[in-house]
């Protein structure tokens, strides 16, 4: 039998002489329970966010992206493809040139980031669960199709089915100052809309997907491409992919995962939730501040009891240890009730959308949350350790407490 333990778990349950100290130790388990339950909760909300970002991500960018490190594009040939192509791992190489443009539809104009991309794009299935008008498809026997934003769709009024105007795209060149000839300073394609993509408000206003071919003549770009996309076998570590593809094509190139493409964003989060979580932490150490007066007074009330221990032999590592059990009693029992209850708050935001995001445009209707054994654990790490600093000083006192005038 652990004693230190039993005789802290008598006086946790024990009625004390002195009835504050219970109504103390009762408010420093509530204030526990609810800082913890409150962290456990916020914790839970930015890993459901970062979750619903990297589904985002992942639908309109490539699991893994090559870019040139200097240079706005970078020349290919059939066998710097097939370099790539042999990778362990590599699915579908997608060509890509994407620059801005000017698009128009009859009387309305905007300017986007159109984005070439070869047949096989279609084979990369990142747009398959966004189509919401039209075809997914970028030609076929009767010409070339764009895929445009939705966004894109309403500022220009386009139909997308039964349309007989067709969009202008116009591209400006790097011409010299010396040309005269307004046409030549740009260059202008006609396309028809062949569908509409909705993944988000930012990406559904500035972007239109086109066949490769179609920018490639409108810029002049021939063999050039600004980026190549790359999709991963199924069950394949990106990691381990990203690293075969950078020991192929050397320090020229930047091989990028999908996280790596939006690092920033993903610092961002993390630096966010990581102050949510300091200062959630504050307010479990104050609320626990309580355990230490709860403390300081059992060592005041139970001076004859730690006398009698002291006389009967106990040192006073012993008495440290009970003080110290009863000060982990309480915490623990408000940390696991807290625990308990931001669990059950979480799965039902969960299951039943509790907490709107109260935005008609949102992505989602509810707050997303994710629950991880990890924040658990380290929610009760950091209940252990606050814990410990906060009984030690008055576990220590009450060590040194003891007195023959109290037996």
């Amino acid at each position: 039998m652990n004693l230190p333990l039993f005789i802290a778990r008598r006086y946790f349950f024990s009625r004390r002489k002195t009835n504050f100290i219970n109504v103390i130790s009762g408010l420093s388990m509530v204030g526990v329970a609810f800082s913890t339950a409150a962290l456990v909760i916020v914790l839970s909300v930015f890993n459901g966010l970062e979750g619903l970002l990297r589904s985002l991500n992942n639908s309109f960018d490539p699991e893994i992206k090559i870019e040139a490190v200097k240079g706005k594009s970078f020349e290919i040939d059939n066998a710097f493809l097939n370099r790539i192509k042999s990778v362990k791992g590599v699915e579908v190489v997608t060509e890509v040139v994407e620059d801005y443009a000017l698009l128009r539809y009859r009387d309305a104009d905007m300017v986007v980031t159109m984005k070439g991309v070869s047949p096989n794009f279609i084979d990369q299935h990142r747009l398959d669960n966004s189509i919401v008008e039209g075809e997914l498809k970028l030609h076929d026997s009767l010409g070339n199709y764009a895929i445009i934003g939705r966004g894109v769709r309403y500022m220009l009024s386009v139909p997308v089915t039964e349309t007989i105007y067709p969009l202008q795209v116009f591209y400006i060149k790097n011409a010299k100052a010396s040309v005269i000839d307004p046409s030549k300073l740009y260059s202008s394609r006609n396309i028809m809309p062949g569908a509409v993509f909705s993944i988000e408000k930012n990406v559904d206003e500035n972007n239109i997907f086109l066949p490769l071919d179609f920018v490639t003549d409108l810029m002049g770009y021939e063999n050039k491409r600004t980026s190549l996309e790359i999709k991963i076998e199924a069950r394949v570590d990106p990691k381990r992919v990203q690293a075969a593809i950078r020991k192929e094509l050397g320090e020229k190139f930047q091989v990028l995962t999908n996280d790596e493409q939006h690092k920033d964003l993903y610092r961002l989060l993390n630096l966010e939730k990581l102050f949510t979580f300091i200062s959630l932490t504050l307010l479990i150490i104050i609320a626990s501040i309580n355990i230490f007066f709860s403390l300081m007074m059992l060592a005041i009330d139970k001076k004859k009891d730690i006398s009698i221990l002291a006389a009967v032999g106990a040192q006073p590592g012993l008495i440290k240890k009970i003080f110290l059990g009863e000060g982990a009693l309480i915490a623990f029992s408000g940390a696991a009730f807290g625990l308990l209850l931001g669990g059950i708050i979480c799965w039902a935001q969960d299951q039943f959308g509790l907490v709107g995001m109260g935005m008609e445009s949102s992505l989602v209707n509810a707050y997303p949350v994710e629950m991880r054994v990890a924040d658990f654990f380290l929610v009760a790490s950091v209940i252990v350790a606050i814990t410990f600093l906060i009984s030690f000083y008055p576990a220590s006192l009450a060590s040194r407490s003891y007195s023959a005038q109290q037996l």
